[in-house]
């Protein structure tokens, strides 16, 4: 199933726009080489970057040659400061922002070791703090209103909370909206069951947090897509880690689920992953591709963001 996507009305941006509407924020990410446990200290480099589930798809929805449209929170703030302008050199707009006073930027913290992801702490209170003012653009004519809907694409991460994603899957305002959903973390995998309930948008998601979503577990991507159908799903991908991914759609009869095979892949970096799998399968419909290059073309995508180098 294909998706149309809505062309920017700006008179120098003709690339379909996205609204990426979740956490941005600062990740502090430390990764050695080498493997790592419970009270490992080893050398290895730290970096603070623009993150975020949502920021992280709008940096790769860039670098796709499509235009990102945040609707976060970031506070008025040194650090948000900062954020705002490395967001604007990434080719990200940042007008529809949230700038409080009151509440600090938000942060992500984590340790990677060469076997993986060791342990992570997300602190998304600020966009929680927010709520529904993120979504004001949203709602008071500026991009759309319950009366007209904005009917564009829309990336929409799990960090908000399960009364505001609730309201965003039964919102007249998201009616005719293109809904894209990841929920941030298999902590948060929960939070999604309203889209579930109302038979809204596209989910992505991973094996466990699809096993969360279904009160199951599941011994591959397939298995659990259908599952999620039967949920009540409109549409969703599965990822297996290197094992496999699977897109289902509930209104492609017989042919409802399509199972893939990721390219192999060394892998130097695991934070994000998720995220530029999901922009890439984004990207790859708003060029027309349909449902198995596209899920074909965000493998890939994926693959070459966790060996080290961008996604391109």
């Amino acid at each position: 199933m294909t998706q149309e996507f809505k062309t920017s009305t700006s008179a120098t941006e003709s690339a379909p726009m996205v609204l990426c509407i979740g956490s941005v924020l600062w990740d502090i990410i430390g990764r050695s080489p080498a493997e790592m446990r419970r009270g490992s200290d080893m050398p290895g480099r730290i970096t603070r970057l623009p993150g975020g589930v949502a920021m992280n798809i709008a940096m790769t929805l860039a670098r796709f040659g499509l235009v990102p449209n945040l609707l976060s929170t970031v506070g008025r703030d040194p650090e948000g400061d900062e954020l705002i302008a490395a967001c604007a050199r990434l080719g990200c707009l940042t007008a529809h922002l949230y700038r409080s006073e009151d509440l600090p930027t938000d942060r992500y913290m984590a340790v990677e070791g060469g076997n993986g992801l060791i342990a992570a702490i997300a602190d998304a209170h600020s966009l929680e703090a927010a709520g529904n003012k993120i979504l004001r653009p949203l709602l008071d004519g500026t991009l759309g209103s319950r009366e007209v809907p904005y009917e564009g694409a829309i990336a929409l991460d799990g960090n908000l909370t399960l009364s505001l994603l609730g309201d965003i899957a039964s919102d007249p305002a998201f009616a005719k909206a293109d809904l894209r959903v990841a929920p941030a973390s298999p902590g948060k995998a929960e939070r999604l069951r309203p889209f579930l309930t109302a038979t809204r948008g596209t989910l992505y998601v991973n094996l466990e947090e699809a096993g969360l979503l279904c009160q199951d577990s599941f011994s591959n991507s397939e298995t659990a897509a259908l599952a999620l159908l039967e949920r009540g799903a409109a549409r969703v991908l599965v990822t297996d880690g290197g094992a496999s991914a699977s897109e289902a759609c509930a209104q492609s009869g017989p042919a409802a689920v399509i199972t893939q095979q990721p390219p192999r892949a060394t892998v130097a970096r695991v934070t994000g992953a998720g995220d530029t799998f999901m922009a890439a399968h984004i990207a790859a419909e708003s060029r027309g591709e349909n449902r198995h290059t596209a899920l074909a073309a965000a493998l890939q995508a994926a693959a070459t963001y966790v060996s080290g180098e961008p996604p391109l």
